[in-house]
């Protein structure tokens, strides 16, 4: 069985990850959080380290599709 802990979000946020994931294949906030954290984690365990650069690259990624501030 796999255990589970809490993240919070702001609820703004939320409320418009709710809308983007609207007719895709993601379920919930959950879901895509876990989907973009785990890329994430894979990409830094295939290369043996995430450099700057690629931390810089995936948070303006994120930041346009408008789940960071």
């Amino acid at each position: 069985m796999t255990d589970y802990t809490t993240v919070s979000i702001p609820t703004e946020l939320a409320d418009r990850v709710d809308e983007t994931i609207e007719g895709t294949s993601f379920s919930s906030t959950s879901d895509l959080v876990r989907f973009l954290l785990r890329s994430i984690v894979i990409k830094h365990q295939q290369r043996g380290e995430l450099t700057e650069a690629e931390f810089e690259e995936i948070a303006e990624q994120l930041e346009d599709l408008g789940y960071l501030e």
